[in-house]
């Protein structure tokens, strides 16, 4: 009786540990991006609905947060709105043992938010540049009001920071007096209440606030961060969004970015505000 009883014991726990492995292998963590985070959420929400008994966990952060992750193996899939660094690609080699793999998921325009009291019609990379560094502080520049230019920025975590700071800024840094906000939205919602301010952004959060047309130069017209202007890489500050991984070959975040780059999870990246990479 008593070695039936330790055999049924060992039977429970192999099928008990099948079982919790079988929950492991059907969740996948997603961390990073903050541009991201609403957009892999909906994603996320549409595929579990999709696939029954898939679970994804999706957080936030920045892009920092999530290459981290990536390097440290507490995420399986890094959300990142720039493209990782050479350093960051062989710290995760050096973790994994492998190159992580690289997927462009969605398009989207760095947008530049002001309050929608603000006159101005359009702004020059230069004018950006001189402006979030701190070189021009007044409205006055631009013909408007002789007021203080409050500059909202992301924190340094932030692949939109970088990728700004890299392109616009020209590697230059943000001015001191510029406010580092800890998520997209904060920018959205601190520039919707302040009528002398900017900030920058994804395009999918522009809600409240207005968005400023932006030149390449002085000579060059001035696009909006739309769809089509994005695609022909027209507007300025266009650029992808990146997921990162080293579990490609586990079925379900295969199953999971897979189904990212059809036709219907490109549906749910347009319905969000940002734009498909087919």
């Amino acid at each position: 009786m008593l070695k039936r009883i330790l055999a049924l014991s060992v039977v429970f726990l192999l099928a008990s540990s099948v079982a919790y492995a079988t929950v492991v292998r059907n969740r996948v963590t997603i961390k990073g991006s903050d541009t991201m985070v609403i957009m892999v959420q909906r994603l996320a929400e549409e595929y579990m609905g999709k696939f029954r008994g898939k679970v994804i966990q999706v957080s936030g952060g920045g892009s920092g947060v999530g290459i981290a992750a990536l390097i440290n193996k507490t995420t399986d899939i890094a959300n990142a709105s720039r493209q990782i660094k050479d350093s960051e690609r062989n710290a995760i080699k050096k973790a994994w043992g492998k190159d992580p793999r690289e997927f462009k998921v969605a398009l989207d325009g760095i947008t530049i938010y002001v309050h929608p009291d603000n006159p101005v019609k359009d702004l020059t990379l230069a004018q950006l540049k001189d402006i979030f560094t701190g070189k021009i502080t007044s409205w006055k520049e631009f013909g408007w009001e002789d007021k203080p230019i409050i500059v909202y920025t992301r924190e340094n975590s932030s692949g939109t920071y970088v990728f700004f700071k890299e392109h616009v800024l020209l590697n230059q840094d943000y001015t001191r007096s510029a406010q580092s906000m800890p998520g997209t939205a904060s920018v959205v919602n601190a520039v919707s209440q302040e009528k002398y301010s900017i900030g920058y952004g994804g395009v999918a959060y522009a809600k409240g606030v207005k968005i400023m047309p932006v030149r390449k130069d002085a000579n060059s017209p001035a696009y909006l961060p739309e769809e089509e202007n994005i695609k022909k890489a027209i507007y300025p500050i266009s650029r992808y969004l990146y997921m990162y991984t080293c579990e490609y070959d586990d079925p379900d975040v295969k199953s999971f970015i897979d189904w990212v780059l059809t036709d219907e999870g490109q549906g749910v990246v347009a319905k969000v505000g940002y734009f498909s990479v087919k």
